[in-house]
């Protein structure tokens, strides 16, 4: 059995990517309609829905 670590560790801290917004993936539909949904949002002050697209952008199901 190990012995049980008896200080602190450094804490990970994931990296935070607020530079910049995705770009959408030319030529493919679903990036084009998030890039479509997230101008509208933006323009009538949702940064919530922008910040949702952005995320679906990021994590998109066609790996990209």
């Amino acid at each position: 059995m190990s012995e049980p670590t008896r200080y602190s560790a450094t804490p990970v801290e994931p990296p935070l990517n607020l530079d910049r917004e995705p770009d959408p993936v030319v030529g493919c539909e679903g990036c084009s309609e998030l890039a479509n949904v997230r101008s509208r949002a933006r323009a009538g002050g949702d940064m919530a829905t922008v910040s949702d697209c952005n995320v679906f952008m990021r994590r998109h199901p066609e790996g990209h």
